[in-house]
C-alpha cells in the first residue's frame, strides 16, 4: 500500500492506451474512472476517438471495468451500451470499490491499472491498492470546483510529467 499522490504513468487521453502497450506492461485488468475520464461530466457519449477506443478495447483480451464514484444512472447506461462492468458509489481513494473489481475479475493488483483524471482519487486510490495508476488530463473543467482541484493537483502532475508510457 503506497499513500503516494504520483501516478504510475501519465498520457494525454484514454485513446492513447492501446492493448498491445497494456500487454506488455502486463495489465489485464484496465478499470477506467468515468466522469471526465471517459465522457465528460453530465453526458454520456464520447468523442468518436473514445468510442472507437471503446471499441478496439472490447475486441481485445484486456478486460475493462468503470470504477466510478458516481451514483448516477449515466453510468450503467453507459457500461450496457459497450458491455463493459461497472462499479458504482467504489468511494475512491478508499480502496473497497477497486478491490471489489479486482475480486470481481480474478485479477492481483500487479494485473491491473486504473485510468482517472484526479489526483486525490484515482491516483490516490490505485496506489493505496497496489494497482498501476494512470493519470489522464481532464476532459473538460467546466466548473469553478473542478478548475480549482486541477490547480491543487498541479504540483504533483509537475512532478510527474516524466513518467510517461511510451507511446
Amino acid at each position: 500500500m503506497s499513500l503516494s499522490l504520483l501516478p504510475t504513468f501519465q498520457i494525454p487521453g484514454v485513446e492513447a492506451l492501446s492493448p498491445e502497450m497494456l500487454q506488455k506492461l502486463g495489465v489485464r485488468l484496465l478499470m477506467l474512472d468515468f466522469d471526465n475520464t471517459i465522457v465528460p461530466y453530465t453526458t454520456k457519449t464520447p468523442t468518436p476517438a473514445v468510442d472507437a477506443w471503446l471499441r478496439a478495447m472490447a475486441a481485445s483480451p484486456i478486460s475493462l471495468c468503470i470504477v466510478s464514484n458516481s451514483h448516477s444512472s449515466r453510468v450503467p447506461t453507459f457500461c450496457e451500451r459497450y458491455g463493459i462492468a461497472c462499479i458504482l458509489h467504489a468511494h475512491k481513494p478508499w480502496q473497497r470499490g477497486i478491490r471489489r473489481c479486482l475480486s470481481q475479475f480474478g485479477a492481483s493488483p500487479s494485473q491491473a491499472a486504473l485510468v482517472g483524471d484526479q489526483i486525490f482519487t484515482d491516483t490516490l486510490g490505485g496506489n493505496c491498492a497496489g494497482v498501476r495508476t494512470i493519470l489522464v488530463r481532464p476532459i473538460h473543467n467546466h466548473n469553478i470546483w473542478l478548475k480549482l482541484r486541477h490547480i491543487l493537483e498541479l504540483p504533483m502532475i509537475w512532478i510527474s510529467r516524466k513518467r510517461r508510457i511510451l507511446l
